[in-house]
């Protein structure tokens, strides 16, 4: 047992002084407020603040941030953006990726999350054959978010086809392909792992309806489904919807709703581009929405209708994806601006109970992070004790007034205000820095150099 006291600490009901914190097994066990510190207690010299869940995460896609800004053509897209994803996927060793990761999760825990949902569909060798332990790939992932102190939510994505009607998968995607049997033996293998890394989940995932079809999705679900989270990529991209309408005749989301029972387990990656009903029937079902701002402002996907899905009452929290930046200050402020252009408006998102636009934005993305990732993050008892130390030297964290601290944090400060982070009572940030991170920075740099990207 070790007790921790916050001067200042981020609770469910808002900001508290003097907060007592005590942590058994990883775990808060007491969390006091209006409390007294004692010689024997860790004093925290600074506000903390729970640490958030990623939600969505290709993790590899970090080593290509920056590799495809180049104008080559006035009808650049997601689609010719996934040419160089595709080279950069054929490079993957394990042994690179976990080199990858590693670096990407020492960014995201100063960023300020603690958990991440690593859509993974990388899994076989270049040429397509499997790896002779079929879990090679997922296995780099979960060293790397041990070794560092991230919690991993593995997300091993079915993925079959190249398009709507079972097209056949083209060249590039071979390191993707396998059956729904063969996906079921692996998400087996990977269950079997899980005793080793107490930090990681695992959940099931469904690249997206034009990677897979209905019968592979129910028969997986027959199989493994049993309360773990269910990750789908949809509706990202309009030539996607329209796609979708000419082979079935229905939206992306509303296809999906009819044939399967999207409930609160459900994470639907983007959901950009949404009909009225649609809006309706996912806030209605309790699935989350991932949104990921950063990757869709960078691919141009459009803006996701936030304000008409939160009057719904829809869940919604916030992913990084393809890590063009590993900032959840950067994620939220960003998700609100959009919305701002796009309605002409300020203070797009809050609700009457959170009119303060931070501590909103806050609180629906770390709500969403835990339902998205089967985790539970937060200052409170029963949570695991993952929190964040903010610097108290800053001057808009120390001048601020409490209650101004989150919208201060979110749309005043320039620099990174998070100096310490503690993942199931440990440290693994302190004063901005990683124990590893030189030796990772080093290897990450020389697999940039090697890389043909």
């Amino acid at each position: 047992m070790t007790r921790y006291f916050a001067p200042l600490a981020y609770l469910q009901q808002g900001w508290a002084d003097n907060v007592l914190l005590t942590v058994v097994d990883g775990h808060f066990s007491q969390i006091e407020t209006n409390a007294k510190a004692t010689q024997a207690d860790v004093i925290l010299d600074g506000p903390i603040l729970p640490t958030v869940a990623n939600l969505h995460s290709h993790a590899f896609q970090r080593l290509m941030a920056g590799k495809a800004e180049i104008a080559h053509h006035p009808e650049d897209s997601f689609w010719s953006w996934r040419e160089l994803m595709y080279k950069t996927a054929s490079e993957l060793t394990p042994e690179a990726l976990h080199v990858i990761a590693s670096k990407l999760y020492i960014e995201l825990l100063k960023g300020g999350f603690s958990q991440v949902g690593e859509f993974h569909y990388v899994h076989h060798q270049p040429d397509g054959t499997p790896y002779a332990n079929s879990t090679a790939l997922g296995e780099a992932i979960f060293n790397a978010g041990q070794s560092v102190g991230m919690g991993v939510t593995l997300l091993p994505a079915l993925y079959q086809y190249s398009g709507f009607g079972q097209q056949a998968p083209n060249a590039s995607q071979q390191r993707f392909i396998q059956s729904s049997q063969a996906y079921i033996e692996q998400q087996q293998a990977y269950q079997a792992l899980l005793n080793a890394y107490p930090q990681h989940q695992l959940g099931l995932c469904f690249h997206s309806l034009r990677a897979t079809d209905f019968d592979a999705i129910k028969h997986v679900m027959a199989s493994l489904h049993h309360g773990q989270p269910i990750h789908i990529h949809i509706a990202e991209q309009q030539k996607e919807v329209d796609d979708c309408r000419a082979h079935s005749g229905k939206r992306p989301v509303q296809w999906l709703l009819e044939e399967c029972p999207v409930d609160h387990h459900w994470t639907l990656i983007h959901a950009t581009h949404l009909a009225d009903e649609e809006i309706q029937a996912i806030a209605k079902s309790g699935a989350c929405v991932g949104i990921c701002t950063t990757t869709e402002a960078n691919l141009g996907d459009g803006l996701f209708p936030a304000l008409a899905y939160e009057q719904a009452g829809g869940v919604w929290g916030i992913g990084s994806d393809s890590h063009v930046s590993t900032s959840l200050q950067e994620e939220l402020r960003w998700f609100e601006y959009g919305q701002r252009l796009n309605q002409h408006k300020r203070n797009r998102l809050y609700s009457a109970q959170q009119p303060r636009i931070g501590d909103h934005l806050f609180s629906k993305a770390l709500q969403g992070g835990n339902q998205a990732c089967g985790v539970a993050l937060g200052l409170a008892e029963g949570c695991r004790a993952d929190w964040m130390v903010w610097d108290n030297t800053e001057p808009f964290i120390y001048a601020s007034q409490t209650q101004d601290l989150l919208n201060r944090w979110l749309f005043g400060l320039n620099v990174n205000p998070i100096k310490d982070v503690y993942v199931a009572g440990q440290k693994v940030i302190e004063n901005g820095h990683h124990a590893l991170e030189n030796e990772i920075n080093t290897a990450f740099g020389k697999l940039l150099r090697q890389s043909f990207i």
